[in-house]
């Protein structure tokens, strides 16, 4: 290699990751493509995870709960201190969009692979973010810029007679669906006030609430933004979702099957004026409700990186994470960033350890069996393997399954491909509602809306016959694991379990065999 085509400087030394899980390992990823040590941080429960495995270096930060570990600035930048990172990318949730944590983490000396603690403050905050956008000219949602305190009260019967019922209360602090409450009247803001609040004050380290009506029917769309130090910004489509439970996203895919062009260009310029109130750079993602009419009403501004931001990847080729990185160290987005042509069509389903037949309620256990699908379109981000005991003190999300196509019809091919060719074992999982959805006929027609969960699957159709193959998948390992004990009791070698991908091909043919029209 001649002088002149060595490798581009890397942006920072080393990086730490003051996250978990899938994105924990996309950050690590990013790190190892641009040359990156990449430093992970995990709690007691965490100490055999995968991401801390794949990092080249891994600092513990606490007990099991996120709110002495994953959400202690303290742990963090001691973490920080002790691996010598030069720069820390907060991930999504727990502290990536708090303002205080990025202006610790710029105190300390390092920089913060995020919007700047200004913009924090004034857009990761819900309710600031709603005062912006209105002084933007933006549209947004109608509803209280005040926050309600402790015992409900605070806005006069006139002031709930403008936001109007059915309402929701929402988090300030954060999204997601975590503190976030559907009302009715207003006797019931109280009771629901206090739930919303501890279940926010968990998930973010913030209690604040606020109040909102609630538009239904609506579709929730999402416009991905990344800009740079030097003031240029890069509007990198949308992104439809509006498949959700409990107000958390399930499915998500990019061009969005309502959005007209002429839509597109309305949605693309509210964007543009809420980024250029703010001293605005790295990645966000400015969210809208579309009501029945195509009217767009702004819900929110993520500043950050969104957990479906492969979608965008794969229409655009752009790499979102490794730009966040670049843009931190002060990096200009190129021409072919700012100009990036969308191509194809990408769908991303969600899958949790959780229970579609009955509420998705969060299951747990051990992973037993893990058999991901590959081909051509299809891309999977995922945060646990087989023998991965999952902790009841996280998320229950475990992958996201993203396919790419010319369309969105052949995009439904290729997801529905790509599911069959999916075998979970030991903890229930959402994979047979993925199923079901992608032969749904208003899914497929692309006329769903934020209502679809609870008006067409509820709790589900009766378990699929496939599925069974799961329980013969998880018998044969059973019955591995019986002989590998027996064998270690009696002293002998313990052969290796070759057995294991016989049981997991079997189980797949099954299930695909189940699942096809007859």
């Amino acid at each position: 290699m001649r002088k002149d085509e060595a490798l581009p400087r890397a942006p920072f030394r080393r990086l730490l990751i003051a996250n978990r899980g899938e994105i924990a390992i996309r950050v690590i990823r990013a790190c190892r493509e641009l040359g990156i040590e990449s430093v992970a941080v995990y709690s007691d429960a965490d100490a055999r995870a995968m991401h801390v495995m794949l990092a080249d270096r891994a600092e513990p930060i606490g007990p099991a709960r996120a709110a002495d570990s994953y959400l202690s600035t303290d742990a963090i930048l001691s973490a920080a201190r002790r691996s010598g990172a030069e720069a820390v990318h907060p991930g999504y949730g727990f502290l990536s969009e708090n303002a205080a944590f990025a202006a610790a983490v710029e105190a300390a000396g390092l920089v913060f692979v995020g919007p700047p603690p200004a913009t924090l403050a004034g857009l990761g905050d819900k309710l600031a973010a709603r005062r912006t956008a209105s002084a933007a000219g933006v549209p947004i949602v109608p509803g209280l810029s005040v926050a309600l305190d402790a015992n409900g009260g605070g806005p006069s019967a006139d002031e709930l007679a403008r936001v109007g019922f059915p309402a929701l209360l929402k988090a300030a602090a954060g999204g997601g669906g975590r503190g976030m409450r559907r009302i009715e009247r207003t006797d019931e803001i109280g009771p629901a006030l206090a739930l919303a609040r501890q279940e926010a004050l968990a998930a973010f380290g913030d209690g604040t609430i606020y109040l909102e009506r609630l538009i239904a029917p609506a579709r929730h769309v999402e416009v991905q933004l990344l800009g740079d130090r030097h003031g240029q910004l890069a509007v990198l489509g949308e992104r439809d979702c509006s498949v959700q439970r409990r107000h958390q996203k399930l499915v998500e895919e990019s061009p969005s099957p309502a959005v007209t062009p002429a839509i597109r260009e309305a949605l693309f310029d509210s964007a543009r004026r809420i980024a250029g109130a703010v001293d605005f750079h790295n990645a966000a993602t400015v969210e809208f409700l579309l009501d029945a009419d195509g009217a767009h009403y702004f819900l929110e501004m993520n500043t950050r990186l969104q957990v479906e931001h492969g979608v965008t990847e794969l229409v655009t080729g752009i790499d979102l994470v490794g730009w966040q990185i670049r843009v931190a160290a002060g990096e200009r987005l190129p021409g072919e960033i700012l100009e990036t042509p969308r191509q194809g069509h990408a769908i991303e389903v969600r899958i949790y350890a959780e229970d579609p037949h009955h509420a998705f309620r969060p299951s747990g256990g051990a992973v037993t069996a893990w058999q991901m699908p590959s081909g051509p379109g299809v891309r999977v981000d995922a945060g646990v393997e087989a023998d991965t005991v999952l902790s009841p003190e996280y998320d229950p999300l475990l992958a996201k399954l993203m396919v790419h196509a010319a369309d969105r019809p052949a995009a439904l091919a290729r997801l529905r491909r790509a599911l069959d060719e999916t075998v979970i074992g030991g903890v229930q999982t959402d994979l047979s509602f993925h199923r079901w959805l992608v032969d749904d006929p208003v899914f497929v027609r692309g006329a769903y809306d934020t209502g679809l969960v609870a008006e067409r699957w509820g709790d589900g159709p009766p378990v699929e016959p496939g599925d069974a193959a799961i329980a013969v998948l998880i018998a044969g390992r059973a019955r591995l694991d019986r002989v590998a004990d027996a064998r270690k009791a009696a002293g002998q070698d313990v052969v290796e379990r070759a057995g294991e991908s016989r049981w997991a091909v079997e189980a797949r043919r099954e299930a695909v065999k189940e699942r096809r029209p007859r």
